[in-house]
Parts: structure tokens; C-alpha cells; sequence
């Protein structure tokens, strides 16, 4: 792979963001499934394009990182439960997946449920998830430094 980006990084760039719009757009389509056939909570649904990319649709599909869960660790009890290594998807010390073309996330089938952003997170509340999740304060202000309401 390294050689192949050194003789041709341009054509490496195109097929990096083809990857990544292969899997986000295959990540769209099971969402699709789920809510239509695998669920069915919208078995009716028939929504535009624009439509969808409005997120006109039931349900959510938030994704460790985004707004919503800005606190990647949990990805790691994902690929635990499951067994996503056997895949050949791995996460890094950083928790990134690889290879970087890959998606996971969570799938909420109710139609009331909404994204939101978790920002200015409050000492009380760090310390809180720090304890439920056994870490030290410092841990916990290191996965979610991004959101922390207060300086350190």
C-alpha cells in the first residue's frame, strides 16, 4: 500500500474517498433495511433523496465520535460484542477503525428519537461517568477533552 501511494497519491486520494462513500453509503442502506424490513418500524417509507438527506426517516443512527456519543472507548465493547475483529476491522489505541473506510455505530428504531450534541460537560458529570466507567478523572477528561465544559 505504501508504495502504491508513492508512485500514485492522486489516484490513491480518489480511491480512499470512493471507500469511504462505498461504506457510508452501504451503512445508509442497512439503516434502510433495518427500518423498512429487518424492524420494520416504516415499512412504508418511501422518502426522496433529499428527503433522506434531511434525515426525514424514523429512528437515528448515531456513531461514536459524532455529536451525540463524542466518546469513542465505547466502540471497543462494540467490536467485543460483536466479534468484529474476525472481520478484519480493527480499532487503533485511539480507537479509529481500520481500515479507514469502515462504519459503526448504533441503530434506534424509535420515531420520537432525535440527535443531539453533548457539549460543556460539567466536572460532576465527568466525575460521574469516570466512576461508572472505572477510570480516573484525568482518563475521563483525556476520551472527552472535546466536550469538557471547563478547563483542565
Amino acid at each position: 500500500a505504501a508504495s502504491f501511494k508513492a508512485r500514485d497519491p492522486f489516484r490513491q486520494i480518489l480511491i480512499q474517498a470512493l471507500a469511504d462513500r462505498l461504506a457510508e453509503g452501504c451503512a445508509e442502506w442497512l439503516h434502510l433495511e433495518v427500518r423498512k424490513e429487518l424492524w420494520g418500524y416504516a415499512p412504508n417509507e418511501a422518502l426522496t433523496v433529499e428527503e433522506l438527506v434531511d434525515e426525514k426517516y424514523a429512528g437515528r443512527r448515531p456513531a461514536a465520535g459524532y455529536p451525540a456519543c463524542p466518546e469513542h472507548t465505547e466502540k471497543a465493547e462494540l467490536w467485543r460484542l460483536l466479534n468484529a475483529d474476525r472481520l478484519g476491522c480493527t480499532l487503533t489505541e485511539s480507537f479509529a477503525m481500520n481500515p479507514a473506510a469502515s462504519v459503526s455505530g448504533l441503530y434506534f428504531g424509535n420515531p420520537q428519537s432525535i440527535y443531539f450534541d453533548v457539549d460543556n460537560v460539567g466536572r460532576d458529570q465527568v466525575e460521574d461517568y469516570a466512576k461508572r466507567k472505572g477510570w480516573t478523572i484525568e482518563q475521563a477528561e483525556k476520551w472527552l477533552r472535546p466536550v469538557l465544559g471547563y478547563k483542565t
